[in-house]
């Protein structure tokens, strides 16, 4: 029991700043030092810590001694690798998922999430799609049931994010990666595991290509 208020500090701390990474708020190379950090969330310094060591697990800061937190920055052969290992990974979410031969209730929070995704796209709401799409691929991966898998795909997601939400309002074809998501749920709801795997691969592939096209037209260097 004693340690209980300890980890919800720690937890709360890790959400918080994963949360300000994710979302540009502690934009790439950003730096801090831990007592900053622990003053900007209003608490003692050992959660903040703890909470750091994990996001460096993540992949999302570097802890460099006396210096504190450095947020990472991806630059567009990092953007390549970490397409090149979600090509890989992600598709055997969907054949885990679709081998289980889901429900269509066990599929409605994919339902509802590609529904917000169509209202957003009608609305031309970017940050709206983009919060739907992530959801789509985080709910996703957290009904595949594999839980090895979810912890390494997770942390994936997370450094995708950022360089989704620096290049969004450069992309053209949200409307073919919308349904991209709707030819994905009807694989999955009959249970085509290899479809599954396809549908997966294709759509991160061809995401890839958009993505990195932008990075190199629009000249960037580090995201």
């Amino acid at each position: 029991m004693p340690d209980f208020p300890k980890k919800t500090l720690v937890a709360d701390a890790y959400s918080r700043l994963k949360s300000d990474i994710r979302e540009n708020r502690l934009p790439p190379g950003f730096q801090a030092p831990e007592p900053e950090l622990a003053t900007r969330l209003g608490i003692s310094r050992t959660p903040v810590r703890e909470a750091l060591i994990r996001l460096q697990a993540d992949g999302l800061i570097r802890l460099i001694p006396r210096h504190g937190a450095l947020v990472v920055a991806l630059s567009p052969s990092d953007v390549q690798s970490l397409y090149d290992i979600l090509s890989a990974l992600e598709p055997q979410a969907g054949v885990s998922l679709a081998e289980a031969a889901p429900t269509p209730t066990a599929l409605a929070p994919l339902y509802e999430t590609l529904d917000a995704m169509t209202r957003a796209l009608e609305a031309k709401d970017l940050s709206a799609w983009l919060a739907a799409d992530d959801s789509f691929h985080q709910q996703l991966i957290a009904l595949q049931g594999n839980d090895r898998l979810h912890s390494m795909l997770d942390p994936l997601l997370d450094q995708l994010h950022r360089v989704l939400m620096t290049t969004l309002a450069h992309r053209e074809h949200l409307a073919r990666a919308t349904e991209d998501h709707r030819t994905l749920l009807h694989i999955l709801a009959t249970g085509d595991s290899n479809g599954a795997r396809r549908e997966l691969r294709q759509h991160r592939r061809r995401e890839s290509r958009e993505v990195l096209e932008i990075i190199e037209a629009q000249g960037f260097t580090a995201l």
